[in-house]
């Protein structure tokens, strides 16, 4: 039986220190993308952020639908917008747009909202956050399905709503649900039977955890008529790699440390502990990341997989720990050593080769034999020619 094939994503918050320019941060984001297109990654997920001064992207629409215009292939998903924001049917409404806009590379993922200054500042209670996200998801996706919704709570007010444009993908555009660490993503995924998006970490326990959540996923499914396939499961996790394990550890160190504050100082939960002196070894003792060569990435994710039971996509979160040119170096290692390990893209290759190489000698001398007797009919001919003459 062949392997699953295993698709290539990036998770982009996107993560910048605030010692640089904005601007040029977001163009450097879109770049990236072009980058990761031309480098056949299947998808790519752009967040939503509205303070905290390190994850600048807003609106993941408005970038999406810049990067449609300078992009082939890659798909493109909100990674995610937080339900609890919108009003459902504007959110619906949008994008339905950007799947027209893309003609079907636009992919809708949704959760409830990470930062809680965020919430905060439109007044929203954090309590409330998840029990919103599934009210405002059970609306769109009834309003993706073309149906007319009225509904009243005590956050939006929905009278006869009703999309007045059908989606460019059909059905709908692909759906899935962020899970980290409560359960609620991975009911909310399963009740509609759409796709969940593990986010939080792959160390071994954080694995556990994505697991136990996937199981719950299928369990929920199957209870609400629908049919689980783990070719929906993406997992989000950390990698940078480079020709040298030396090497990859040298690069990280350009932002590494940056990114291990801002999760200690701001984010919902830290991933490096604040009492670690080295962030890049506490990383790699722990499991937490990837940083070394293809070799160890392909190994990373061997036991990813084996330890999940197998999921449809990796995704590696876009962090900035390196500067630009190794980041893109990084990428270009990924696509041409550890995606074809894990999308048989290069077996039937090798077993040419191998082919090749295991009958040389027979190929050798047949082929002089060939040319000899070329040689020989020549010689003949050319007697045979001053013979007559």
């Amino acid at each position: 039986m062949n392997a699953p094939y295993l698709r290539s994503g990036i998770f982009l918050a996107p993560f910048h220190y605030h010692d640089e320019n904005p601007t040029l941060s977001i163009e450097r984001d879109l770049e990236l993308l072009e980058h990761l297109d031309r480098l056949n990654y299947h998808e790519a997920w752009i967040g939503e952020h509205h303070s905290g001064g390190f994850e600048v992207i807003a609106c993941p629409e408005m970038f999406i639908a810049a990067a449609a215009q300078r992009t082939r292939h890659i798909r493109l998903g909100t990674g995610v917008v937080s339900l609890p924001y919108h009003n459902p049917f504007m959110l619906a409404d949008r994008m339905v747009q950007l799947d027209h806009m893309t003609r079907g590379r636009a992919m809708f993922g949704v959760g409830p909202g990470a930062l809680v200054h965020d919430a905060l500042k439109i007044g929203i209670d954090p309590l409330k956050q998840r029990e919103m996200m599934d009210e405002s998801f059970d609306v769109i996706v009834r309003l993706l399905r073309g149906e007319v919704v009225s509904k009243r709570t005590d956050w939006f007010n929905l009278t006869d709503a009703q999309l007045q444009l059908r989606p460019y993908t059909r059905p709908h555009m692909e759906l899935a649900v962020a899970a980290a660490r409560s359960p609620s993503g991975g009911v909310l995924a399963g009740t509609h039977g759409v796709g969940m998006l593990s986010i939080g970490g792959t160390a071994p326990a954080q694995m556990e955890r994505h697991t136990a959540n996937w199981n719950l996923y299928e369990e929920t499914a199957r209870a609400h008529g629908h049919q689980p396939n783990r070719k929906d499961w993406r997992v989000v996790g950390m990698f940078h790699i480079a020709e040298t394990r030396e090497k990859a550890k040298q690069n990280v160190g350009f932002g590494i440390e940056a990114f291990a504050q801002y999760f200690r100082d701001v984010a919902t939960f830290p991933i490096i502990p604040g009492d670690v002196g080295n962030a890049t070894e506490w990383l790699l003792e722990t499991g937490t990341a990837c940083i070394g060569t293809p070799d160890d990435a392909i190994a990373y994710i061997d036991r990813l997989m084996q330890g999940s039971g197998g999921f449809g996509v990796i995704c590696e979160l876009a962090h900035n720990w390196a500067d630009w040119e190794a980041t893109k170096r990084h990428y270009e290692l990924m696509a041409r050593f550890v995606h074809p390990h894990f999308q048989q893209s290069r077996d039937l290759l090798r077993g040419s080769y191998d082919f090749a190489t295991s009958h040389h000698g027979d190929f050798i001398g047949q082929a002089a034999a060939a040319i000899q007797r070329a040689i020989d009919r020549h010689a003949d001919r050319a007697g045979g020619k001053r013979a007559a003459e």
